[in-house]
């Protein structure tokens, strides 16, 4: 196994593990690779540090212990290289998606059925939430449609 620094198109650092450079190669051209903050698939290698061995222990160098946080779940949770303002943003997105699967109704796949029924008055009036393809929420949203993707936590695509 080998683990890699990676590099989306819009910017985001991530690390992951592949079986091998090739196995990395492969699961990238065929858009198995994604970002896990945006999903974008237009992942590559990024420069990374290379392990060094140590003459006096006869082994690779042990990376850096996790740093200790502290979040509403657990009193003590293990978390590598986050800063603060990504625990924070974290801990708002969970929150966000929290409130609306608490409050709205989820409709499946029936999404943009629903949303148009309540929009044309066919359907009653109440949050939802589902899930539907990109072309179908563009015409959503073309047609005034008012919608707002709920974003993905980080972790759901490890």
């Amino acid at each position: 196994m080998i683990k890699f620094s990676l590099l989306c198109g819009r910017g985001h650092e991530f690390e992951s593990w592949f079986q091998s450079g090739e196995a990395f190669e492969t699961q990238s051209k065929s858009g198995r690779v994604s970002c896990p903050l945006c999903q974008a698939t237009d992942v590559t290698k990024a420069i990374m540090a290379p392990a060094i061995a140590s003459k006096s222990e006869g082994m690779l160098a042990k990376p850096p212990a996790p740093a200790e946080v502290h979040d509403q779940t657990d009193t003590h949770t293990q978390v590598a290289l986050l800063d603060p303002r990504d625990l924070e943003s974290r801990a708002m997105l969970t929150a966000f998606r929290k409130r609306i699967y608490e409050e709205a109704e989820d409709v499946g796949m029936r999404f943009a059925e629903e949303a148009r029924k309540i929009h044309d008055g066919r359907g009653k009036e109440r949050p939802i939430h589902g899930q539907t393809d990109f072309d179908e929420a563009r015409a959503l949203i073309e047609d005034g449609i008012e919608i707002f993707p709920v974003p993905s936590l980080p972790d759901e695509f490890n």
